[in-house]
């Protein structure tokens, strides 16, 4: 279902404004009520932030079933076999992320491809 604003002809949009829904124009800030037999019709939806020192999730589990690499030489110990996982930390049209865990001394690092 589609609103069109009374004052400028934009697009209206659902939100929450104290616990309330209503439709709010991203142009001009026209604000309607939205009834509650159309609200079932919208779908509102919150924006989720997320601060750059969360960081990234590493794997603290039980390692032992993920794939091992033969030849990856860990920074800290120097032994040539690390447990790996990938993970997608970046935009979808960036490549992923390879993870490596020690097999030996348990430092974990990663990787960018």
């Amino acid at each position: 279902m589609v609103k069109f604003c009374s004052k400028c002809g934009s697009i209206m949009v659902p939100k929450v404004k104290d616990g309330v829904k209503i439709l709010v124009c991203r142009r001009c800030g026209h604000e309607e009520p939205l009834e509650e037999e159309t609200a079932k019709a919208y779908q509102v939806k919150q924006k989720i932030k997320h601060a750059p020192d969360e960081g990234v999730i590493v794997v603290e589990q039980d390692v032992r079933t993920l794939p091992i690499a033969k030849g990856i030489k860990c920074p800290k110990c120097d032994n040539e076999e690390a447990y790996w996982w990938e993970l997608q930390t970046r935009a979808g049209d960036e490549p992923s992320t390879i993870f490596y865990k020690c097999t030996k001394c348990g430092h974990t690092w990663r990787s960018y491809e």
